[in-house]
């Protein structure tokens, strides 16, 4: 099957196209440009892989959370797609995307996911992985760093930006270590949405929603007076 994902809930805009066996992908660091260079990039990588939209059996987004902005333009980006191309929709929770990410790159199969998520609040999740693929063992939810406790169990790492941004957290949750760096990715958005896809779960464009954890969208004005941002 070949299917198109998209991941924009990070300062990172990302493209993937592939059928499991093949992967094509293009990301830009684009800050909160995501509207101006997501479809571009879309064609970019569609025209790389030789596949009209029409060839394709599916979108998947990373559906949050995550930035507010990048989480609504790759799910208008993904309906609207689909909806031309009367395709079914995937969304990816973005969290497990990050630890999907981590792994491929690590090989580590217990993992904390972490981003900032601003206002002195991080969104975490856990994930361990087995021969059937992600167990989820914490959900994604928005917390003050302060008040997360460290998964049960050890050999657990931790993965994303969130603990670059406090980076006190890894020691806290007891983690064996820490990939401050580490980010997901549009490719594995897609590798996860792929079996997904085959087993008949996409759903129709207009059912297609964000995952936003946080449900606020507007900052009171001490708050931006304090440089706090969504």
């Amino acid at each position: 099957m070949r299917i198109l994902a998209l991941e924009t809930s990070t300062e990172w805009c990302g493209v993937a196209a592939g059928d499991g066996a093949r992967w094509l992908a293009r990301e830009e660091r684009t800050g909160p440009a995501h509207s101006e260079r997501a479809l571009a990039l879309v064609d970019a990588v569609l025209a790389e892989a030789g596949w009209p939209l029409a060839a394709l059996d599916g979108i998947a987004f990373g559906a949050g959370p995550g930035s507010f902005t990048g989480v609504r333009v790759a799910c208008a980006l993904a309906q609207g797609l689909a909806l031309g191309a009367d395709l079914p929709v995937v969304p990816v929770p973005t969290l497990s995307a990050l630890a999907h990410a981590a792994w491929a790159g690590s090989g580590a199969q217990r993992i904390v996911a972490c981003l900032d998520a601003r206002m002195r609040e991080v969104y975490v999740a856990a994930y361990a992985r087995s021969e059937s693929g992600w167990r989820e063992i914490e959900a994604p939810r928005v917390l003050a760093p302060v008040s997360i406790a460290g998964p049960e169990g050890s050999d657990w790492v931790g993965a994303g930006n969130g603990f670059a941004a406090y980076p006190g957290l890894g020691r806290q949750l007891g983690l064996a270590r820490v990939d401050d760096a580490a980010r997901p990715t549009a490719q594995a958005v897609g590798e996860l949405a792929l079996p997904r896809l085959a087993a008949g779960e996409g759903v129709a464009a207009a059912d297609a929603l964000p995952l936003y954890v946080r449900h606020r969208v507007a900052l009171t004005t001490a708050e931006r007076d304090a440089g706090a941002r969504l």
